[in-house]
């Protein structure tokens, strides 16, 4: 069915040609909100005019007060200059950092200063107060490895301090444990709300930072300090930042979405130069196929988004909500471009969240597999590829969170490489950077997108049958799993049933958005699967316990609680936050520092659509990702409430 277009969209996509964009695009810092990004997004349109398309440079306001569908922003952000140095002891003195070398080394959004300062290392993070405990921090600068804002808000917005100096390395398991970069320095950033008082920091590495505290209690114990001059040419202004767009146009109104995000820092390849050279080559490709005549021309068309990570994303929907309805799917590309060998990444296939069923990642998955056949066995059987790759579930983090959110509805699977040793760190450089990788995701990306732009009754027919089929191969291995957990245990399968029925019910609505490809009637795919669930049941029925009983885990009052969903997308609680009382943002930052839950908790946020009591919620987490903690989703969507995002709709008896 679609072989031939397959064959050509992957000679057309040439992995050296993205990878000499990737390091073009590394040379610029570019920031969210910049002129460094500015550079980048012009640098991408230029090249975009050169091949012929037709590119466009969205402009949008940055200033503390502009909103975009509810999520703040804050001003346009320029950096001249910024160093740091070692004054006393005497016989220790030495440049720290300099931003004109390392733009890393300065923490990003640090506003202009000149000092000199008694630098002072925190026994710990940072996070807490208790870190802060009969030191004497005021007038200083403080030397931490925690959340960079949370050391601002203790260090100094409450205690006085007067600047932050970061040694941190986040671990990246297994691929970057403790001082596996010792040399390097992370990336750093302060996100600031209009009530901040703005400061400068500056980051170095941890085997810097591991000297600077020895240094530190060495003069301590003969009763003198560490001192440090730091200088800081930088500033906050209203302005503009920027989305580069394009539309590769179709017969009708209707669109399929590659978004890509442009921002990070100087050098930032894989993160994500990658991912933005990689939807570049797409587009490049989809259009020399289609006017040399290669390739049909599209029914529906493909638009490319170029954008800083999720704030392009929430004012491109913001300021263009006519597009949401037209657009039937999207691809996301984020760090596609990974040297497996040198990061130790695999390619992923990141799925949207069952809340927005749709026939998008089965596409996905299927072009993937087609695509990848790169090798033979000994006797050219067979066809398998030469790198790591899967397919996960849904874990947010980047544009995709936004897009597949069902309020907004446009469903988003995520090309990704993770993890990544260098992630966000002074050595994501283009030498860790695989054409290979780049020519994949690129191809892959295209084929996706042109496959969708131009499929009718006939393709979404074949999708559906796809879709069956491995809906088949999921319950399968559900009853499967169940039954081996038994056997392991020397007793009957726990029921799988509840379970089953709520994938049943999620693969009949992903069924149902075949009806925008032109499949008007699914009747026939939905008795399939569902009469296969019957006789899966039935043929097992004797080695199958009872369903379980409904949890006990839940406060019945609280249960039935309906939360109603404020605004129109997913949306980052920094601003909303920062409005909360002192002691109500402690009490938020303990219970949002563990990280664990992040993704229950979208998850959890998507759910909610006014209708669904918080029980109800609870189980659609549950049996989407096996994972149910009930005190935390409560405590949440009690913080949602509180900072504006949430309201109690009703109670549902």
């Amino acid at each position: 069915m679609f072989q031939p277009a397959l064959n050509l969209i992957r000679d057309e996509c040439s992995g050296p040609a993205a990878l000499a964009m990737v390091a073009d695009i590394s040379r610029f810092h570019r920031i969210q909100v910049s002129p460094g990004y500015r550079q980048a997004a012009n640098y991408v349109l230029e090249k975009l005019k050169a091949w012929g398309l037709q590119a466009e440079l969205l402009r949008f306001q940055a200033d503390f007060e502009t909103q975009y569908g509810g999520e703040c922003l804050w001003p346009e952000w320029e950096a001249q200059n910024g160093t740091l140095h070692l004054l006393e002891p005497e016989d220790s003195v030495i440049k720290l950092a300099d931003f004109r070398e390392t733009p890393i080394s300065l923490i990003q959004r640090s506003i202009g200063g000149e000092g000199e300062y008694e630098l002072v290392a925190l026994p710990d993070k940072g996070e807490e107060l208790k870190d802060y405990a009969g030191l004497d921090v005021a007038g200083k600068m403080v030397l931490a490895n925690g959340n960079v804002m949370r050391i601002y808000t203790l260090a100094v917005e409450r205690l006085g301090a007067k600047g932050i100096v970061f040694d941190g390395m986040r671990r990246v398991e297994p691929v970057r444990p403790y001082m596996a970069l010792p040399d390097d320095i992370q990336y750093t950033s302060f996100w600031w709300c209009k009530e901040d008082r703005p400061c400068f920091g500056f980051a170095v590495s941890p085997r810097r930072g591991q000297r600077l505290r020895e240094l530190i209690a060495k003069q301590a114990a003969e009763g003198k300090s560490v001192r440090v001059r730091a200088q800081v040419q930088a500033r906050l202004y209203d302005g503009h930042f920027e989305d580069v767009t394009i539309l590769i146009p179709g017969a009708s109104d209707e669109e399929v979405l590659v978004v890509s995000h442009l921002c990070h820092p100087l050098p930032s390849a894989n993160d994500n130069a990658s991912g933005t050279a990689a939807a570049m080559e797409a587009a490049r490709g989809l259009q020399h196929l289609i006017t040399t005549g290669k390739l049909a021309r599209l029914r529906r068309s493909i638009r490319f988004l170029w954008v800083p990570e999720m704030t392009g994303t929430y004012a491109y929907l913001a300021t263009h909500p006519e597009r949401i309805s037209k657009t039937i799917a999207g691809i996301n590309l984020d760090m596609v471009g990974e040297d497996q060998t040198q990061t130790g990444s695999v390619m992923l296939i990141e799925k949207p969240s069952e809340a927005l069923a749709s026939f998008a990642p089965v596409l996905l998955e299927r072009l993937r597999e087609e695509f990848f056949v790169e090798a033979k066995s000994h006797f050219g059987q067979g066809g398998f590829p030469l790198f790591r790759h899967a397919v996960m579930p849904f874990s947010g983090g980047s544009d995709h969170f936004i897009l597949s959110d069902p309020l907004v509805g446009i469903c988003t699977p995520m090309i990704i490489q993770w993890p990544d040793k260098f992630y966000h760190t002074s050595a994501d450089t283009p030498d860790k950077v695989s054409p290979e990788s780049l020519a994949r995701a690129a191809a892959l990306a295209a084929a996706y997108a042109y496959w969708l732009a131009n499929a009718g009754a006939k393709e979404a027919e074949w999708l559906g049958q796809e879709m069956n089929c491995r809906f088949k191969q999921r319950i399968l291995k559900e009853v499967q799993t169940a039954l081996t957990q038994a056997s392991s245990a020397g007793s009957k399968a726990k029921n799988p049933g509840p379970k089953l029925a709520f994938q049943l019910e999620r693969h009949q609505a992903a069924l149902g958005s075949l009806a925008v490809l032109g499949k008007r009637g699914v009747d026939d795919f939905e008795k399939q699967a569902e009469a296969f669930l019957k006789n899966e049941f039935s043929s097992h029925a004797g080695r199958l316990g009872e369903a379980g009983s409904e949890k006990a885990d839940l406060d019945p009052v609280i249960g039935r609680r309906v939360p109603r969903r404020i605004h129109s997308f997913s949306l980052t609680p920094r601003a909303y936050v920062r409005k909360l009382t002192q002691e109500q943002r402690d009490a938020y930052w303990a219970f949002d520092k563990d990280e664990s839950g992040h993704t229950l908790q979208t998850i959890a946020l998507y759910w909610a659509d006014s209708k669904r009591p918080l029980v109800e919620i609870m189980d659609c987490v549950e049996w989407e990702t096996g994972e149910r903690r009930p005190a935390m989703l409560v405590e949440y969507f009690e913080w949602m409430e509180k900072i504006g995002m949430v309201k109690w709709e009703r109670e549902k008896v």
